[in-house]
Parts: C-alpha cells; sequence; structure tokens
C-alpha cells in the first residue's frame, strides 16, 4: 500500500490542498466541501479519455446485442459456430470487447485505491493534527495550512455518517442516502441499452446476463444507498459528486441510453 501512498494518495491529496487555497482565497464558505467537489471533478477530467474510451465500446455492444442474440438463435447448439459467428461480427463492425477492459481497470485503481483513501485519510483527521499531517504531504511550502480546515459542509461534519447524524439532524439526513441511490439508479439506467430487447418466445427462459442486468438495474441502487447510510458525509459527497459527472459524461458521450423509455413515459403522463 506504500506504493500506492505515493503514486496515487500524495499527489491527490495535493490537488485538494490546492483547491482548499483557491476556495478559501476567494472566501467560499465551507472550503473543504467544496474543494472535495473541485477536486472530483478535476480528477473526473483526468480520467474522461478513459471514460470515453469504454463508453464508446460499451455502445457499441449494445447496439449488437440484438445481432448477439440472432446469432444465438440461429446455431443454437452449436458453440463453435456461435463464436466464429461472434467474431465475425464484431470485426465486421471494428468491436474488440476486450479494449473496454484496460480503461475500466485503471479507473478502479484510482478510485479504490487513490481517491477513496485519500479521503478517508483527510476526513478523519482531528484538528490536533491536521495540520502537521497535512504539511507532511504537500509538495511545495507554499500549500502548507497555518491552521486546521473546517471539516463541516452546510453544516454537517464531513467525518460524521448519516447513520450518526439522523438523532441530532433528524430524518432529513436520510435525503443523503437516498440522493446516492437515486444517482446510481439513473446512471445504471442511461448505461442500458435504448433499444426494446429481443423478443423471448414463451416457455424460453431469459439468459444469464439479461435476467442479472434487471436484477442489478434495482439491486445496486439500492445497496449503495443502504451503505451510503455508513458513509461519512465527506465521502458521499465524493461519491455523488462523481455520480453526477458520470451521469453528464453518459449523456454526452451515448445520450439517455435506457433512461430515455422512462423519460417518454414521463412526457406522455404531461
Amino acid at each position: 500500500m506504500h506504493l500506492f501512498d505515493t503514486l496515487l494518495v500524495q499527489p491527490i491529496i495535493n490537488v485538494l490542498v490546492v483547491f482548499y487555497h483557491i476556495v478559501s482565497f476567494v472566501h467560499i464558505p465551507y472550503a473543504l466541501g467544496f474543494s472535495i467537489i473541485l477536486m472530483t471533478i478535476f480528477v473526473r477530467l483526468l480520467l474522461y479519455p478513459l471514460t470515453a474510451s469504454q463508453l464508446k465500446i460499451s455502445k457499441k455492444m449494445q447496439d449488437l446485442a440484438p445481432h448477439l442474440s440472432n446469432i444465438k438463435e440461429k446455431h443454437k447448439g452449436d458453440l463453435k459456430k456461435q463464436q466464429e459467428a461472434t467474431m465475425a461480427l464484431y470485426k465486421e463492425h471494428n468491436v474488440n470487447p476486450a479494449a473496454g477492459c484496460l480503461p475500466s481497470l485503471v479507473q478502479i485503481v484510482i478510485l479504490l485505491f487513490g481517491l477513496y483513501p485519500a479521503l478517508q485519510k483527510i476526513i478523519a483527521l482531528n484538528p490536533k493534527e491536521t495540520v502537521s499531517v497535512v504539511n507532511h504531504m504537500v509538495y511545495f511550502p507554499s500549500l502548507q495550512l497555518v491552521q486546521p480546515w473546517d471539516t463541516h459542509f452546510l453544516g454537517l461534519a464531513l467525518v460524521k455518517t448519516p447513520g450518526q447524524l439522523i438523532t441530532t439532524v433528524g430524518p432529513i439526513v436520510l435525503l443523503i442516502p437516498l440522493l446516492t441511490g437515486v444517482l446510481q439508479l439513473i446512471q445504471s439506467k442511461m448505461m442500458m441499452s435504448s433499444q426494446a430487447p429481443a423478443i423471448v418466445k414463451k416457455g424460453k427462459e431469459e439468459d444469464f446476463a439479461t435476467t442479472f442486468q434487471k436484477q442489478s438495474l434495482y439491486l445496486l441502487p439500492v445497496m449503495i444507498g443502504f451503505f451510503s447510510y455508513n458513509f461519512s458525509i465527506g465521502l458521499s459527497l465524493y461519491w455523488n459528486t462523481f455520480t453526477i459527472f458520470g451521469i453528464i459524461q453518459q449523456y454526452l458521450i451515448a445520450g439517455l441510453g435506457g433512461l430515455e423509455a422512462w423519460v417518454n413515459a414521463i412526457k406522455k403522463k404531461k
């Protein structure tokens, strides 16, 4: 882990401190909270080329989904011919499914071993050790802190969880995990294909991938919303910012995706 601290955690903390000084300089309140938001957006922008590549490959795969279903139906029971026809389809449309693995892996490493531990380290500091710990990690003397930063955002302690705050703040704090779950649901739905699913004959079970996709659409947001009840406010701030940016990026590259059906349904009701 020491290698990840040097290569990922420390640079991210330096970026956070830079934004903290900028926000403090213009006298914006809750400087640390807004610095977390800006730092998250900055990292998202750095990862934009990787994410864009992954989303484009994912969209191509979604567009080919009906053709893949036809191949399975046409060569049912003949795995070799299915593989040959699938590879020919990929070659025809210039698609390499494996090409999306590397961007995903790089992003996961940065998020799990860089952003997440960096924020964990920062928001867990008590005022007495903040200055010494942060100043030990910054690269330049001009970035050093002269006093501890305020660890509150909009009146909420960044180190506290909604579960810890519910007794003092009240049920309104539950809006945080609810928002986290809703944002994740929107992003998950957008990542699904906008095309109508292939028609399944009666008595025929859906394939595992289709069933898993339908279940995970709702299960994953519920799980993340549940977990965020025990996330610190600082981590929820980072996570929700990251998800909102992801939704915007998804829309710019691949459109509304599966969310289009929901949007159209809402428009019809109006």
